[in-house]
């Protein structure tokens, strides 16, 4: 059976550098066999604050129960965004806060802090721009934003191993290295499209 995956854009604008390296990702997986869905968060229409937190109800608008499903259905799933300020852009923040719910992604136990991890028998991939270099990211802020996404998110949910490739600094490289790293996204969809895990980095 072919490899199930999900391919998740959470840069904004869909003529970004996130954007041609999630395309890349996307066709690497599908060149290797890999059933390949594909949300672009910033053609999602959907209200990304969470009014009442989880302390109310907040009717799922069509774009967010269909990404419900499309996670359900997925067996990994690859969050390609940007780093800004340290952490995700406020878009990506916002479906997580809305689709990603108790009951659906994690469910705490009756009279405890223990929880179930409802999203478990997933794995997933981060591709991650900055402007800053990656080294400087992981030394001088401590990577804030891959412990998030990683620690904090998706192994809170059961999801793992939770695989992150870090790619910088955007500002400074020329037409070349970006299409090298397009290049590179394309080569880890093959990867993963075709069951081989990809090695496993936090600032590579």
């Amino acid at each position: 059976m072919a490899q199930r995956i999900l391919v998740i854009l959470g840069h904004p604008a869909l003529n970004s550098l996130c954007a041609g390296m999630a395309t890349a990702y996307a066709e690497g997986a599908q060149a290797a066999g890999a059933e390949v869905r594909r949300l672009d968060l910033g053609s999602l229409h959907f209200d990304p604050v969470l009014h009442a937190g989880h302390y109310g109800e907040q009717p799922l608008e069509p774009d967010l129960q269909q990404a419900q499903a499309d996670i359900r259905w997925a067996e990994h799933l690859v969050w390609v965004y940007p780093i800004w300020w340290g952490a995700m852009p406020a878009l990506l923040k916002g479906f997580i806060d809305r689709v990603l719910l108790p009951g659906y992604a994690f469910k705490y136990r009756q009279g405890s802090s223990l929880w179930d991890k409802l999203l478990a028998g997933r794995s997933a991939e981060l591709l991650v721009t900055m402007d800053s270099p990656p080294w400087y990211f992981r030394f001088m802020t401590r990577m804030p934003g891959h412990h998030q996404m990683k620690k904090a998110i998706l192994e809170f949910c059961g999801i793992r191993p939770v695989t992150v490739h870090s790619f910088g600094p955007v500002r400074t490289a020329d037409a070349q290295r970006l299409q090298a790293w397009v290049e590179r996204a394309r080569a880890l969809g093959a990867r993963h499209g075709g069951r081989v895990p990809a090695e496993v980095s936090t600032a590579s």
